[in-house]
């Protein structure tokens, strides 16, 4: 709802009054990167992800649990890691600069959405980790 009305307020400002702010457009797109990471974990708690369904609906329960835990071993679990280490350096070396936006207007503080990086992952390894204990669970019936 929040980048709704973003983009609306800045889209009025745009076309109606012949005024725009870099900070909105900048809000814009940190709004909808957060909402995108965020969503992640969430995709994976619900088992809403993409997959290719051809070959994996047509298996069976316990084959499925399977294909879901080599998953989260071999794809999930490293490469969250690795984005959650170096996303923290790279939230903190934003915070220690104090890294600002580039354009005149823009939004300070530009750690806060970096940090949205290093977050979102923890919650994909926290997410991931239930899920390959529900599949361990289909696993050993």
């Amino acid at each position: 709802m929040l980048t709704i009305f973003n983009v609306f307020i800045d889209v009025v400002l745009r076309y109606a009054f012949n005024n725009s702010s870099i900070a909105l457009q900048e809000m814009e797109w940190h709004l909808f990167s957060s909402l995108f990471l965020l969503g992640i974990s969430y995709t994976l708690q619900t088992d809403a992800h993409v997959r290719v369904d051809i070959f994996y609906a047509n298996l069976l329960p316990k084959k499925q649990a399977l294909i879901n835990l080599i998953g989260f071993v071999i794809f999930i679990l490293p490469i969250s890691l690795l984005i959650t280490y170096y996303g923290l350096d790279f939230a903190y070396g934003a915070y220690t600069i104090n890294e600002q936006s580039g354009d005149p207007g823009g939004l300070t503080h530009r750690f806060i959405i970096k940090s949205i990086i290093p977050i979102s992952f923890i919650l994909v390894i926290i997410s991931g980790t239930l899920f390959a204990k529900d599949n361990y669970k289909v696993l050993k019936q």
